[in-house]
């Protein structure tokens, strides 16, 4: 389990083995069942997850429709950014897909680990920032990319989502209608050649 955060956190910073300790020490581990909410609409996110077993979606309602913004899985994080750097509640809902387990910290607990270690500090600003890197990259391959491409894009690096995922939600992630997205599902075994079009 804590092997999986190692080497996420490699990726950003090198800790020491006594840093790495005193962030594991801090940790809590959470477990979900499938279509278990980690925060609801109007609650106060706590916590910054990271996820060592499992998937989870967030999303929003406008009116009645679910609107998709993130699916994360193993070796990413999730939570209700805003909410939990701000302190104001959730406009999201984080919600296991599968089974989960979760390696989780409070705001509280990490403003704490962040006074005794500058490079602990350094990875919290490094990995919260790449959050909202990987979300502004989305939202740009969503303005990019028309359909038909992005449903390709999201095939070619997503392969076991296709798996894992319902197709209703894969298609709110998309920003496409369902029937959209079955009929887009024929171009599966021909990606990787298409793919290369809009490269």
């Amino acid at each position: 389990m804590l092997d999986t955060l190692r080497q996420y956190i490699s990726g950003f910073v090198s800790l020491t083995s006594e840093e790495f300790a005193l962030l594991a020490d801090t940790l809590v581990i959470r477990n979900f069942d499938k279509k278990e909410l980690l925060i609801n609409a109007g609650e106060v996110e706590n916590y910054l997850n990271f996820i060592v077993k499992g998937l989870a979606r967030k999303y929003f309602y406008k009116g009645k429709t679910e609107v998709i913004t993130q699916i994360a899985r193993e070796g990413e994080l999730v939570n209700s950014s805003a909410s939990f750097l701000s302190g104001t509640p959730s406009p999201y809902i984080v919600e296991t897909l599968e089974p989960s387990t979760f390696l989780s910290i409070t705001r509280q607990q990490l403003e704490k680990l962040y006074e005794h270690s500058p490079r602990i500090e350094r990875l919290g600003r490094i990995a919260i920032t790449h959050l909202f890197l990987q979300r502004e990259e989305w939202e740009h391959e969503c303005l990019r990319l028309d359909t038909r491409e992005r449903f390709l894009h999201f095939v070619q690096n997503n392969a076991d989502l296709m798996r894992r995922v319902p197709q209703k939600f894969l298609a709110s992630y998309l920003n496409m209608k369902p029937e959209t997205f079955s009929r887009l599902k024929h171009l599966r075994p021909r990606t990787a050649a298409l793919e290369k079009k809009f490269d």
